[in-house]
């Protein structure tokens, strides 16, 4: 079964699961997942981050230009095969963030009980110039326009945690203040 395991809902019964979608799970979904994983091990480290795609081949790896980029930043994704976004999927995620509006409204419009978890990933992005536009899609584009995706995520993804610990912090109390 072709599914992102390296990052199982733990034990603890830790409730946070946070899953980025794009088109084909190959490129900007896994990316954000990869540079999300290595900020949430410091200030959310029991929680799950997993990817998924509106339009995704089941099974297959990260684009080489994304495995390139995280290994840049000494990131990996060895476990990675992309993954259609499901109803599954979506029940087990607390947090879903769309790289487009067009994403969001494939979430909103196929699984219309789970809007309410849905945000675009630039929605908290304090700057303006990125705040709520599309996370450009870099498939075809060369590694240039693949940088160019890692850094607007780079400039969206602290905002991103930034509001998983507030939505969840509300909650419980059981999260720390590192």
């Amino acid at each position: 079964m072709a599914t992102n395991e390296a990052n199982p809902i733990p034990e603890d019964g830790n409730p946070i699961h946070v899953c980025f979608v794009c088109t084909g799970n190959i490129c900007r979904s896994p990316m954000a997942e990869g540079l999300f994983r290595a900020i949430t091990r410091e200030h959310l480290p029991t929680a799950r981050v997993s990817s998924a795609g509106t339009s995704a081949w089941p099974g297959q790896a990260a684009s080489p230009e994304t495995l390139e980029l995280l290994r840049l930043d000494g990131l990996d994704l060895p476990e990675f095969r992309s993954r259609p976004l499901d109803e599954q999927i979506l029940k087990e995620a607390t947090h879903v963030f769309a790289m487009t509006r067009d994403h969001l409204r494939a979430i909103e419009a196929r699984f219309p009980e789970f809007a309410d978890k849905a945000y675009l990933v630039t929605e908290f992005v304090a700057d303006d110039r990125i705040r709520d536009s599309d996370v450009p899609d870099p498939i075809g584009l060369g590694l240039t326009a693949y940088k160019d995706t890692r850094n607007t995520l780079r400039l969206a993804l602290p905002a991103v945690l930034a509001f998983v610990q507030q939505t969840t912090r509300a909650g419980s109390d059981s999260g720390s203040n590192t």
